[in-house]
């Protein structure tokens, strides 16, 4: 974007000459991305008049990179904006000043970010969310429980950001589970015994059972073309619905950079998807237990990944045990990374997100709370405790990502609150 004759930032600005310099960058800026993002357009637009040809182009794109390279060029922008598509505007030092309107754009809910830098490389987050976004769109969740009428939940996410949820009962999963290759099932089970530290209450058939419930769920996975799934596992394991917990398929997906999510939960599906497809790392989904004592969280649960950094990375050590709340069926209780700052995120719904900060500090033992337990130092305990909303569950991201998420909240439409 830039007026016809400059003024700001000079008079002599060489308009054609900033524009070949920003594809230079942008191809760049593509290789580093590290998501299948394309580049198309490039138009400069100058007058009011030049806008009807250039929107009527931009319906079909996932997001819109404006660049103002002189002042007065609101005329151009606010069209852009309006058309309701993501759109970023980068504004570099001295040229023009339209970064000054987009705080009011966000404020009334326009899906608007921008970045004032002379960086282009700050542009790399940005691209990441759109890539994630996209691939969110594209994703299909397979949520198994007793009921299958979707609620107004389930609708208002699949509304907010383009998703399907599928929800189903146990028949095709159990069928699945008896077809299951016994062998292929005992070679998966020997290896993950052999990985652990120790196993202490299951032993090697229970595990066994774990894998063949691993088979069954990426078979039902690969029926839907699906790579996201939830059940109802506590209800479904206590009615005989389901012949295993599936504590360590869950383990296996999200190792391999699919999600596996606890208890039918939508909301921290979804926030696992969000998240694990823009930085490319699994969510802990836990149940918190809230020290003002010490400032800290105790974060537990039965079902973790090993590989916290992504499926690239090294596992994290962990023991195989049995379900804590009933002794039954295998879980994995792994030892998380002392010292780990990390992000702390949960939708309360489909138009808020909770965000918080700590840090790893202990990985307490005890007969108490579920098998995997994560102590972080957090900043406010008590704020937190007040201020609780949005469901008991939390998900656990190694790293901080704070700026990002919020970013991607006011490209994508919903609030970020920090809770801490």
């Amino acid at each position: 974007m830039a007026k016809p004759i400059p003024t700001w930032p000079c008079p002599d600005l060489d308009v054609r000459a900033e524009m070949d310099k920003i594809d230079q960058q942008l191809r760049a800026v593509q290789k580093q991305c590290g998501h299948p993002v394309q580049f198309c357009g490039g138009q400069l637009v100058r007058t009011a008049d030049d806008m009807p040809g250039f929107l009527a182009g931009v319906r079909e794109v996932d997001g819109i990179l404006a660049f103002n390279l002189t002042s007065t060029c609101g005329p151009m922008f606010t069209p852009i904006v309006s058309l309701g598509i993501p759109t970023v505007l980068f504004s570099q030092p001295y040229s023009g000043h339209d970064w000054s309107t987009v705080s009011g754009m966000q404020k009334q809910g326009k899906k608007v970010e921008v970045i004032s830098s002379s960086d282009v490389n700050d542009l790399l987050p940005v691209l990441r969310i759109f890539a994630a976004l996209r691939r969110t769109r594209q994703t299909h969740i397979l949520c198994l429980r007793a009921g299958q009428e979707k609620k107004s939940l389930e609708n208002d996410l699949e509304a907010r950001f383009g998703l399907r949820i599928s929800l189903m009962d146990y028949s095709e999963l159990n069928a699945l589970y008896a077809q299951a290759d016994a062998k292929a099932a005992a070679e998966m089970a020997d290896a993950f015994i052999a990985g652990a530290m120790r196993m202490i209450e299951p032993g090697r058939k229970d595990v066994i059972d774990s894998m063949k419930l691993y088979s069954a769920v990426q078979a039902l996975l690969t029926k839907y073309g699906s790579e996201v799934i939830t059940i109802d596992c506590l209800g479904g394991f206590k009615r005989n619905d389901l012949p295993a917990y599936p504590c360590v398929a869950w383990t296996m997906l999200n190792n391999s950079g699919r999600i596996g999510v606890c208890e039918a939960d939508l909301t921290s599906t979804v926030t696992q998807v969000l998240l694990q497809y823009l930085i490319g790392k699994p969510g802990f989904v836990s149940d918190p237990v809230i020290d003002t004592s010490t400032n800290t969280v105790i974060h537990a649960h039965c079902v973790s990944a090993t590989k916290m950094d992504g499926p690239e990375a090294s596992a994290e050590p962990y023991t195989i045990r049995s379900h804590m709340e009933d002794n039954r069926g295998v879980a994995v209780q792994v030892k998380m990374r002392v010292g780990q700052e990390i992000t702390l995120a949960k939708l309360a719904d489909a138009g808020t997100m909770l965000i918080s900060t700590g840090k790893i500090i202990d990985n307490p033992e005890g007969p108490r709370g579920c098998r995997t337990k994560v102590t972080t130092q957090v900043a406010d305990a008590d704020k937190l405790l007040h201020d609780y909303r949005g469901g008991l569950h939390r998900l656990i991201f190694y790293g901080n990502w704070v700026s990002e998420v919020k970013k991607m909240g006011r490209l994508a439409g919903f609030e970020v609150v920090e809770e801490i």
